[in-house]
């Protein structure tokens, strides 16, 4: 598993390993429903340096770049969709959208409480009428002397209840729209006229906050403008291009759990006299999870790789998320089957997992958005402009 990555990061997975399986397992069916047990866990992944992992070093973080943030996702996601969801939001697009384009006194400003976990963050794009359709968002952010005036609604907004710290991208030119007129803006949970309606009562993911933010002339410095005015729009894109390679991680930490829990209940159960192991149809549904996997785990990786070293990613990031969550949720389903009946029992992961899954397929750019995204960057490398 850990294939020849170097000691620093074998030993980082071998922590955070540890602390998954010791601190956040026992508690995870509970942590869907308990907000204080929530808020300390992500405390005491702060303080071990868990929500700085790809950050650097002067600003908190662990420097781990992108393969150590895949191996933190992928080891949460073993153990609880919920967390790993909180956490990916926070990191990978919410903290990720300052440090990318932020300036230096912006991110002097949050990020170390940011990667420390004494403040959280979220990333607002989606609205009732911009989801697919990134680029219809219609929130207004209104220049007035040294300040924006944010006016409008967000809405399936991942840590919203609980976040610190949005991202919010808001038009900031109406004659340009969100291509070239937008721009993002750091915002404080407990300025004036900001509120977080009540978490959203979803299938899955219980235990991840979920909700509508509205800003009600919420003043914004023009301090906390993260990049610059009018590129907001690509801000947000080259986030959520990252963020779906650790997307790709999680997933593929929730597949290999649901391939483990197959393999341990073929081994105990029986039927007809034997373990149902024996069982060819048994057989061929685990050697197909265990294939896909592997294949999932091996573009993940290469991916992180392409990341850290400034290679394009674009393609490879649409592949993570498409494959990571299809793969994810075959293995799942595939799980719940060899557990018979008893895999519909809340008394073990498999049910959680299997409700859990079904979002990854949808939020962070929905796969037939990556399908579009793959085929136009493939159609580019020989020459061919996909339109819009």
């Amino acid at each position: 598993m850990n294939y020849d990555l170097p000691p620093e990061y074998i030993a980082l997975r071998k922590m955070i390993r540890e602390f998954c399986v010791e601190e956040v397992a026992p508690v995870a069916r509970k942590l869907d429903e308990d907000v204080d047990l929530r808020r300390d866990l992500l405390q005491r992944m702060g303080r071990l340096g868990m929500l700085g992992v790809p950050f650097p070093r002067e600003y908190g973080g662990m420097g781990a770049g992108e393969l150590g943030y895949c191996i933190l996702m992928e080891e949460v996601d073993r153990v609880s969709g919920s967390l790993a969801t909180i956490v990916g939001a926070h990191i990978g697009i919410g903290v990720m959208s300052m440090y990318l384009d932020g300036s230096k006194a912006l991110k002097d400003k949050y990020l170390p409480d940011l990667c420390s976990g004494k403040k959280i963050c979220a990333f607002a794009l989606t609205e009732p009428n911009a989801g697919s359709d990134a680029a219809g968002i219609q929130m207004r952010a209104t220049l007035e002397g040294d300040s924006y005036f944010l006016d409008g609604q967000k809405m399936w907004i991942t840590n919203g209840p609980i976040a610190d710290v949005i991202n919010v991208l808001a038009i900031t030119d109406p004659a340009l729209g969100a291509r070239g007129g937008a721009t993002v803006l750091a915002v404080e949970s407990q300025w004036k006229g900001f509120t977080a309606g009540k978490p959203e009562r979803k299938m899955g993911l219980h235990g991840s906050p979920t909700s509508v933010l509205t800003f009600d002339e919420v003043r914004v410095p023009k301090e906390n403008v993260v990049g610059q005015v009018g590129l907001g729009f690509v801000t947000f894109m080259k986030t959520l291009d990252i963020g779906r390679v650790s997307l790709g991680a999680a997933t593929l930490g929730g597949a290999q759990a649901a391939l483990d829990a197959a393999v341990r209940w073929a081994k105990m159960r029986s039927q007809f006299g034997r373990p149902i192991a024996h069982m060819q149809s048994i057989q061929f549904m685990i050697a197909d999870m265990a294939a896909e996997i592997e294949a999932l785990r091996a573009l993940v990786y290469r991916t992180a790789w392409l990341v850290d070293n400034g290679r394009p990613f674009i393609k490879e990031a649409g592949m993570c998320k498409l494959l990571g969550s299809e793969t994810a949720s075959r293995c799942i389903d595939r799980a719940l089957q060899i557990h018979g009946a008893l895999g519909l029992s809340r008394d073990f992961p498999i049910e959680r997992g299997f409700r859990d899954a079904r979002i990854s397929e949808i939020f962070e750019g929905t796969n037939e958005i990556q399908r579009i995204v793959i085929a136009s960057e493939l159609m580019q490398e020989v020459g061919v402009r996909l339109r819009p």
